[in-house]
């Protein structure tokens, strides 16, 4: 059976001090691909950290991002959507991201196969794991579940390297459905490997358990399963 650790990991962007969660099963010593997750708006709660010891249950080593900073960890929806807007589309999106990757591949407490690192992310967090492939992320795949597609545009050329999955509620209210046509043709002009999954029904937040708002932000089970089986498989593939 596996052994799953889950531990605080500190590391910096500029002269802040970030706390993620570094999930990985402590009886495996053998190098594991990495997966570097960016959470919902709620930040590096304990939700998410259950959700990867469940990711990280099935081989990999798995980081938390903190894309708020120390201490700072929204305690309403009214606060983390005011924590969010100042980082989404402003370039600290990326630098966080990016140095929670650097963390990530450096840290020592797990073997990590550092050639063989995945973005995922969930609503906000979404949206941060595509924007770090956009930027050009030396990274292999780039997950994004319910999350906006949009992007500031300020990545010049075919600076892709990863493979993108979007995995999308088909009725998600908070998801402009513009913004997925968009998204294709962007891709497309790019030349890049990507999928783009519209689950039937589904709506925002579908694979949060504690999602309750109905028909804005609802869980479903069987289309987080789904959704899942979907990441897992394109993870396969490029590792």
């Amino acid at each position: 059976m596996s052994n799953i650790s889950a531990s605080s990991l500190s590391y910096q962007v500029g002269n802040d001090i970030f706390e993620g969660y570094l999930v990985y099963d402590a009886d495996q010593h053998a190098p594991l691909p990495g997966i570097l997750i960016a959470p919902n708006w709620m930040g590096a709660t304990e939700d998410a950290v259950t959700q990867a010891k469940t990711i990280a249950a099935n081989g990999y080593v798995v980081l938390v991002a903190d894309l708020y900073g120390h201490g700072q960890r929204p305690t309403s929806g009214d606060e983390a959507g005011a924590m969010m807007m100042k980082v989404k589309d402003q370039p600290a999106e990326v630098a966080r991201m990016q140095a929670a990757l650097n963390a990530l591949r450096t840290q020592t407490s797990a073997a990590i196969d550092a050639a063989n690192v995945a973005a995922i992310g969930f609503c906000f967090g979404g949206h941060c794991a595509l924007e770090l492939a956009r930027s050009g992320a030396d990274i292999k795949a780039a997950v994004s579940f319910h999350g906006t597609l949009d992007t500031q545009g300020r990545y010049a050329g075919n600076t892709i390297t990863a493979a993108l999955l979007v995995l999308d509620g088909a009725a998600d209210p908070l998801v402009p459905r513009e913004q997925l046509a968009e998204f294709a043709n962007e891709m497309n002009s790019k030349g890049i490997d990507w999928q783009l999954v519209s689950f039937a029904g589904a709506v925002h937040s579908f694979t949060d358990p504690k999602a309750n708002n109905a028909g804005v932000a609802q869980y479903y089970p069987e289309v987080t399963q789904r959704a899942f089986k979907r990441m897992y498989q394109l993870l396969d593939e490029v590792f």
